[in-house]
C-alpha cells in the first residue's frame, strides 16, 4: 500500500499522463502536461525511483549549479496534484515523465498504485505521433479507449489497434484490466516537421482534453506560439517548391476525407469551448493542493522557438511505418490506444 503524506482528499480525481519518448511526436504530449503544471502551479508530491525503471546510458542524468552547489538530477516519472477552480472544482494528478527503459509492469503497477490511493476515477494518457497531416490544417486528435461502455458514453473510438505499442498503450492496458476506466489522446505531428517543439499540437491536445473533461484550461502563450510556429513552417515550405507541393497533396486529401463530416458537430465542439471560456472568469485557474518536494528540479520548459530558427525540415518522404505504436497515422489522426 502506497501511503501519501501531505495530500488532502482530493475531489473527483483524473489522472493525466504524458511521456516523452517514442509516443512524444514533437514533445507535443509532455509539453502538454507541462503547461497544466505550469499554469495551475502544480507541486510535486511523489517520484518514482528512478534505479527501478531507467538505464541511466539511454537517458542520462544532467548535472546544474543551485546556489554554487552541484546538483544532479535523475531521468524519471512524477506525480503532482492541481485543483481546478470554478462552480464544479475537481482535481487533477499529473504524471510527468520519460518512457522507462525497464520493467514497464511494474512501472505501471506503481502508477496504479498511486491512482487506487488517491481515489483516481478516469487515467488520461497523452499521446503524439508522426502522421500524414498537413501543418496547415487543425491538428486531428483521436481519443481511443479498450472500454465499450467508455467509448459509447465519452463519444470515443474503440481501439482495434495490433502490433507494437509504447508506454502509452501498456499503461491504458494495464488500467483496463486493473478496473479503472481509461482513454488516450492521440495527436498527429506532421511527419515533415517532426523537430519539437509543436506548440499547435499541444494547443489541439488540451482543447481535446477540456471538451472531454467538461473544464476550462488557461491556454497561456499557447495560441500565440501555434500562430509563430506555424508562420515558421510556411516561410520554410515557401522555399521549397517540393514541400509547398507536398502540403497542397496533403491539404486536398484532408479537405476532400473531411467533407462529409462538415455537419454541425465540430462547429457545436468549438462553441461550446468558447462558451466554456466566455463564463468562466479569471479567478477559475486552480491552485496546488499538495506541499512540493522537487517541485523547481526537474522542470524542463521547452523553448519558445518558431520552426524559423531551426534547420530547415526535411524534403518530404513516405513516412516511417514504425510510428509510435507501429501504426501510420491517418487524416482523422487515428492511432492504437
Amino acid at each position: 500500500m502506497i501511503e501519501l503524506e501531505g495530500v488532502p482528499e482530493l475531489i473527483d480525481p483524473v489522472m493525466v499522463a504524458a511521456f516523452e519518448g517514442w509516443n512524444d511526436a514533437g514533445d507535443a504530449a509532455s509539453t502538454a502536461v507541462a503547461h497544466l503544471e505550469r499554469e495551475w502551479k502544480g507541486e510535486v508530491f511523489a517520484a518514482l525511483d528512478a534505479e527501478d525503471y531507467y538505464d541511466f546510458q539511454v537517458n542520462r542524468p544532467t548535472v546544474f549549479m543551485d546556489g554554487g552547489v552541484r546538483k544532479i538530477t535523475w531521468p524519471t516519472t512524477r506525480l503532482s496534484v492541481v485543483r481546478v477552480g470554478g462552480d464544479k472544482p475537481r482535481d487533477l494528478v499529473l504524471v510527468r515523465g520519460i518512457e522507462p527503459s525497464m520493467r514497464w509492469r511494474s512501472f505501471c503497477n506503481e502508477l496504479l498504485g498511486f491512482a487506487h490511493e488517491l481515489g483516481v476515477e478516469l487515467v488520461v494518457v497523452l499521446g503524439a505521433l508522426l502522421g500524414d497531416t498537413p501543418h496547415t490544417r487543425p491538428v486531428p486528435v483521436s481519443g481511443v479507449t479498450s472500454d465499450p461502455d467508455l467509448a459509447r458514453r465519452m463519444d470515443l473510438e474503440e481501439t482495434k489497434y495490433e502490433g507494437p505499442t509504447g508506454i502509452v498503450g501498456v499503461l491504458q492496458e494495464a488500467c483496463t484490466h486493473a478496473g479503472v476506466p481509461a482513454v488516450s489522446l492521440w495527436a498527429a505531428v506532421p511527419h515533415y516537421v517532426s523537430q519539437p517543439p509543436n506548440p499547435k499540437a499541444t494547443l489541439a491536445l488540451l482543447n481535446r482534453l477540456e471538451d472531454l473533461l467538461d473544464l476550462r484550461i488557461p491556454q497561456g502563450e499557447l495560441p500565440e506560439d501555434a500562430r509563430a510556429w506555424q508562420v515558421g513552417v510556411d516561410q520554410l515550405a515557401a522555399e521549397d517548391s517540393e514541400v509547398a507541393e507536398y502540403v497542397q497533396t496533403l491539404e486536398e486529401a484532408r479537405d476532400t476525407a473531411e467533407l462529409p463530416e462538415a455537419s454541425g458537430e465540430a462547429i457545436a465542439r468549438e462553441f461550446e469551448r468558447y462558451l466554456r471560456r466566455r463564463d468562466v472568469g479569471p479567478g477559475a485557474g486552480g491552485h496546488a493542493t499538495a506541499d512540493g518536494g522537487e517541485g523547481g528540479s526537474f522542470r524542463r520548459d521547452t523553448p519558445r522557438d518558431t520552426p524559423g530558427g531551426r534547420a530547415r525540415p526535411p524534403k518530404p518522404a513516405k513516412p516511417d511505418t514504425d510510428t509510435p505504436d507501429g501504426a501510420e497515422a491517418d487524416d482523422e489522426g487515428g492511432s492504437e490506444d
